[in-house]
């Protein structure tokens, strides 16, 4: 457990809070233009500095945020997979992003359980969703395997209000009857 959550295990992958060590694969991933694509837009290095500084804050003032993940074998960081709820968001959310040269290995489901299952047991969620632009169909698979489908759309709040996404979920009580 780090200062500002705890930390999780999967078979391959390590979720903990981020670290300021953190910062330089975070900023390389926000500066991805492919990876940005459906999450935002890329961001320079002062603007992903910003949202890492917030991605912190939102474990320090809400008690859960994004985590930052590595994979077990090498310590490597490859992505912020995690709950996250802020002002007017479509509903509380298990997110995911990847680094690209990490994609297509499952981790992205993997972490996203082990997300999912402490927000629904820890945080005691009732509802979780996934907030996914239509026409990213790497993402609806992963959210088509985690079990969910789409509820409802939604226009998210500024400043990355440009256009409906769908918003894809399940209740907690779903959630944890798939896991079993």
């Amino acid at each position: 457990m780090s200062e500002l959550g705890p930390t999780l295990h999967t078979a391959r992958l390590i979720l903990r809070p981020p670290a300021l060590e953190d910062f330089d694969a975070f900023a390389a991933f926000c500066a991805d233009d492919i990876v940005m694509r459906y999450l935002g837009g890329t961001q320079a290095r002062t603007v992903a500095w910003r949202s890492f500084l917030g991605a912190a804050g939102s474990w320090a003032v809400q008690g859960f945020g994004m985590f930052s993940v590595f994979e077990r074998a090498g310590g490597q960081w490859v992505g912020r997979i995690g709950p996250m709820y802020h002002e007017g968001w479509p509903g509380t959310e298990v997110g995911w992003g990847v680094v690209q040269r990490r994609w297509g290995r499952g981790y992205a489901v993997e972490a996203a359980s082990a997300a999912m299952d402490w927000a629904a047991d820890e945080l005691g969620w009732s509802e979780i969703v996934h907030t996914i632009d239509p026409a990213n169909v790497a993402s609806r698979k992963v959210a088509q395997t985690l079990g969910s489908r789409v509820l409802r759309t939604a226009i998210l709040p500024a400043p990355i209000e440009h256009g409906i996404v769908d918003v894809w979920g399940q209740s907690a009580d779903a959630w944890r009857a798939r896991r079993r």
